[in-house]
């Protein structure tokens, strides 16, 4: 499982012209999910993304959680994280999961951030979804398990 994680200050996410999540300070997370994933790394990365530290205190250290600021989660299922550009000019996606088990694991993933206390908005799985955010710092982490 691969996540990149932006610290934001706002996010949102819109299909065909209706934003279907969005939110104000805290993370935009692109979660690509690998046929070879299981509940046990989704479980990690959830719990790890909770916890981080990346938002600044008042000596402007990063070291305030999400839950530290009241800050919430935008997360989009991306499988093009898993996209191979090794060979020729395409990616080829034969590493990302078939729907199926990715949608499964990304809707627990996102059970997993919300049982957590946070508040999570999602995009539309397999939808084509146009993301608008205001990055924050910029901080942009990639996390894997």
């Amino acid at each position: 499982m691969r996540v990149v994680l932006q610290r934001v200050k706002e996010a949102s996410v819109t299909v065909d012209g209706t934003i279907i999540g969005q939110i104000d300070r805290g993370f935009l997370l692109l979660v690509g999910v690998t046929h070879e994933d299981t509940l046990d790394q989704v479980n990690w990365l959830a719990d790890k993304i909770a916890g981080l530290r990346v938002f600044e205190d008042e000596e402007e250290r990063m070291n305030r959680s999400l839950d530290d600021v009241d800050g919430k989660i935008l997360s989009v299922s991306q499988f093009t994280l898993y996209g191979d550009v090794k060979k020729g000019r395409r990616p080829a996606f034969t590493e990302a999961a078939k729907p199926d088990l990715a949608n499964e694991l990304y809707e627990a993933f996102n059970t997993r951030l919300r049982s957590n206390g946070t508040t999570v908005e999602t995009g539309q799985f397999g939808a084509m979804m146009d993301i608008a955010l205001i990055n924050d710092g910029p901080v942009t982490l990639i996390l894997e398990k």
